[in-house]
This record gives structure tokens, C-alpha cells and sequence, in this order.
């Protein structure tokens, strides 16, 4: 069966374009999923129109993500995380941690979206990326320093320790 791409389909193809697939596949998987029309003359029509409002909404899009990206790259984080020997840390600083830092300083941006390089395990200054819709990358600066050890409380000995009042031994006999 030829279908006519109505969005970019990894393994297949991109957009507006005809591809022959298997019948199956593009009743039970393409066509139910708004992937794909079946490849009629009227289709095509339609994916004319459709392909015209898509492209206004991808440059508006790209903008929005430009603005975006315009403003991530102003934003520098700081990430206190323990530090032991060397200057290693404990652990690692992920990217559900720079998720949640850029959502303190008003960004919205889902994990997955933040690409590490290699995994930031010593304190100093990182570069990561965060990619945006239609290709739109930001680079985000990342800075790790030492957290302040969390001092263990202590106990406030504000009255001294009450002693016990005198009581008589339990016994089970009576005398």
C-alpha cells in the first residue's frame, strides 16, 4: 500500500513523502496514529493545504524556541552537591538536576531534553546542551561547587537531665 507521510517517521521517512508499506502496517499503525494517508489523489490535496499550515507552524515554533534558547543561554546554575576527596562528588549530577535547577529560574524544560556529554562527577564549570523542537540546541552553563556539609543537631541541654523519682521495687510476692 503507498501512504503519503504526514509526519517525520524515524525508520521511514519524512514528511510529504510517498512510501510503499505493507498493508498491515499502515492500517493497524500509520493511518490510526495520524502518521500517514493512503496515497489517493485526494489525499495529496489535502496534504497540500495541511503541508502549507505546517510549515507556518514550524517557523513559529523555531522562533519561539530561538527566544527560548536566547534566554537559557543568559542563565548560568550553580549546584551545590557533596564533595569528598579530590574534589569527586557523591554521586553525579544528573539531568533531572538541571531540570529541576532551570525550573527554580522559571524554565520548564523536561529531562530528557538535557543531553550530558559525560557524566559531571568533580566540581568546576560544565557545558551541557539542551535541544528544543526543530532542531534548536542551547548551551547551559553549569557550575558545581562543595555543599555545606548539613551539621548533625545536637541536643540543647537547656535544663539539666530530671532524675528520676524514687519509686519502690516491683515485686509480684506480697508480704
Amino acid at each position: 500500500m503507498k501512504v503519503i507521510l504526514r509526519d517525520n517517521v524515524e525508520s521511514l521517512g519524512k514528511a510529504g513523502e510517498i512510501i510503499a508499506v505493507k498493508d498491515g502496517y499502515a492500517r493497524n499503525y500509520l493511518i490510526p496514529r495520524n502518521l500517514a494517508y493512503p496515497a489517493t489523489r485526494n489525499n495529496l490535496r489535502i496534504w497540500e493545504d495541511e503541508k502549507r499550515r505546517l510549515i507556518v507552524r514550524i517557523s513559529k515554533e523555531t522562533q519561539e524556541a530561538e527566544a527560548v534558547k536566547a534566554r537559557l543561554e543568559e542563565v548560568s546554575l550553580v549546584i551545590p552537591m557533596l564533595v569528598g576527596e579530590e574534589g569527586r562528588l557523591f554521586g553525579s549530577v544528573t539531568n533531572r538536576i538541571i531540570s529541576e535547577a532551570l525550573r527554580e529560574k522559571g524554565f520548564e524544560i523536561d529531562h530528557r531534553l538535557i543531553v550530558i556529554d559525560e557524566p559531571i562527577r568533580t566540581q568546576g564549570d560544565f557545558e551541557v546542551s539542551v535541544r528544543l523542537v526543530h532542531g534548536v540546541v542551547a548551551a547551559v552553563k553549569v557550575t558545581v561547587i562543595p555543599q555545606e556539609a548539613p551539621e548533625e543537631e545536637k541536643p540543647e541541654a537547656t535544663e539539666p537531665p530530671v532524675a528520676p523519682a524514687e519509686s519502690q521495687p516491683l515485686s509480684n510476692t506480697t508480704q
